[in-house]
């Protein structure tokens, strides 16, 4: 146990910080049932597989090709089927979208887990800023066009993270989607965890009246390959990692928590860490924000090319 998973201890969930994926899914029997998890080839998404499968799920485990998935899953391949996803592009991203629904199976869960942290410069993808096309628009893509894949108490699970309270100071720039106008990395990534974390409060009032769910979390900090992008002066996490950082077996468990425990069947609309409820920033709790958010991510969609 290390010393900050001491001094945090357990939550009313009777899990915490220090809890692993495979800790807060003890006992579950996951035979029969079908997750979707984006990024699922390093980090939180290959544990996160790892362990729905282990607990008997099959799993449909999104990465840049096939091929990469493939690679990632050899002990647990019978488990896992392959599918192509590349979140920055529009085409791949539907091209899933329909493969899922050629299969006719019905999602008990899905798990927006991949992203990209901290571009050190300015990138965009059709326009807009990299981080928020890739975070949010593709996850916006991918969910909406499968919520008809959704079993009826099937659950969205997006990972948002602490850094949406880095996001700029209006919440969203509508104004500056494309980072043309001034670009921050940190300001740019917050935006798009923010952005994230909007998404599943949106998606959860539309999903009132059903017994479909829609929540969102902060995993923890981890060093993972998201860290690749940061600059000498981060580089001090490194020393502080053993005992300040969480391993990818304790990241993972709130997002296999919020997706699988029996005790969250009714719960929707909130944002979770440490595999407990928390609190967002003001903007993160934004039913305005969340609407505009919706609206805005439907015009961009729209326009995007349809091949």
């Amino acid at each position: 146990m290390s010393i900050v998973s001491w001094f945090k201890g357990k939550g009313p969930s009777g899990f915490g910080y220090g809890s692993t994926a495979e800790e807060v899914s003890a006992g579950l029997d996951l035979s029969g049932r079908t997750f979707l998890v984006t990024g699922s080839t390093a980090g939180l998404g290959l544990e996160t597989v790892r362990v729905l499968a282990l607990r008997g799920a099959r799993v449909l485990a999104t990465g840049r090709t096939t091929e990469k998935v493939q690679g990632a899953f050899g002990e647990a391949r019978d488990a896992v089927i392959p599918l192509a996803c590349e979140l920055a592009e529009p085409a791949s991203v539907r091209a899933c979208v329909s493969r899922v629904r050629e299969m006719g199976v019905a999602l008990d869960g899905i798990v927006c887990n991949a992203g990209i942290m901290a571009l050190p410069r300015l990138e965009t993808a059709h326009g807009y800023e990299l981080q928020f096309f890739t975070n949010h628009i593709g996850h916006f893509i991918l969910v909406t066009g499968l919520l008809e894949q959704l079993a009826d108490r099937g659950r969205v699970v997006v990972l948002s993270s602490g850094a949406h309270a880095s996001a700029p100071t209006k919440g969203i720039d509508f104004d500056n989607l494309s980072g043309q106008s001034g670009y921050s990395a940190i300001a740019a990534y917050g935006q798009s965890k923010l952005a994230n974390l909007l998404f599943a409060r949106a998606l959860a009032r539309r999903l009132e009246g059903s017994r479909r769910t829609a929540n969102a979390l902060h995993p923890g900090v981890i060093r993972t390959k998201l860290f690749r992008h940061m600059g000498p002066a981060d580089l001090g996490l490194a020393l502080v990692a053993p005992i300040a950082l969480k391993t990818v077996a304790q990241g993972a468990a709130t997002q296999v928590y919020v997706a699988t425990h029996p005790s969250l069947a009714d719960v929707s609309g909130e944002y979770f860490a440490d595999c407990n409820l928390a609190r967002s920033t003001a903007h993160g709790r934004d039913p305005a924000l969340a609407e505009k958010l919706w609206e805005v991510s439907e015009r961009i969609v729209a326009a995007l090319p349809s091949s």
